[in-house]
């Protein structure tokens, strides 16, 4: 696979989109202000590039230069500005990443307002093939079958597992703590596994059915 670099001055548009993490390069016309909202699951880390930004998150503000970062929790509440005469670009992670992404709210009210799916992929989605929302619907059932056999493995495994971990921290075997840790990391690295493949289904069945 050939190497992707990315510009900062040229790729404004979301970087990279797994159910872990989806990455973007933004930019912000003088005083331009996000939506505020938060993330039930997500953290956002947020990187100036270019300009200043003002960051409010959970409460607090703080100005923000070139080089400097910060970070919204997942259900802090959170909004962008740019401040100054000129434009400014930056770069966002999200971690994970998960439909719905963003939570919004009444900002007078307080309340939660109804979710909304695939907005922040929907460039990316458009540009892509289609397929039907019954193939994908079937194709999260299959996927959620696989991450509860998955996960059954996994317990039975840990376990096991434990047990022989135990019987060599008291045998002071420092081989067979290794071979025991190793076995269970082969378990949980198997259900995770499944978990990401259930989560990307979803995400494009989500999208999909109930897209904005």
């Amino acid at each position: 696979m050939t190497l992707e670099v990315w510009d900062a001055t040229r790729d404004i548009k979301n970087l990279f989109i797994t159910p872990e993490i989806r990455s973007r390069i933004m930019r912000f016309e003088p005083h331009q202000l996000s939506s505020g909202h938060t993330h039930d699951l997500g953290h956002e880390m947020f990187l100036v590039l270019e300009g200043q930004a003002e960051f409010t998150i959970d409460g607090s503000t703080a100005v923000l230069g070139a080089g400097q970062a910060c970070v919204a929790r997942a259900g802090q509440w959170h909004e962008v500005r740019a401040v100054g005469d000129g434009p400014m670009t930056l770069y966002l992670s999200v971690t994970p990443h998960v439909e719905p992404t963003h939570t919004q709210w009444d900002r007078e009210g307080g309340t939660q307002l109804p979710y909304r799916y695939g907005g922040a992929t929907r460039a990316e989605r458009e540009a892509g093939p289609s397929q039907p929302v019954g193939t994908l619907l079937d194709e999260h059932v299959a996927a959620c079958s696989a991450l509860a056999a998955a996960a059954q493995a996994n317990l039975s495994a840990q376990r096991e597992a434990a047990n022989q971990l135990r019987s060599a921290i008291e045998a002071s075997d420092i081989a067979a703590t290794h071979a025991a840790v190793d076995a269970m990391w082969s378990a949980y690295r198997s259900m995770y596994a499944s978990l990401q493949a259930s989560v990307q289904t979803w995400n494009a069945l989500a999208a999909a059915a109930a897209g904005d």
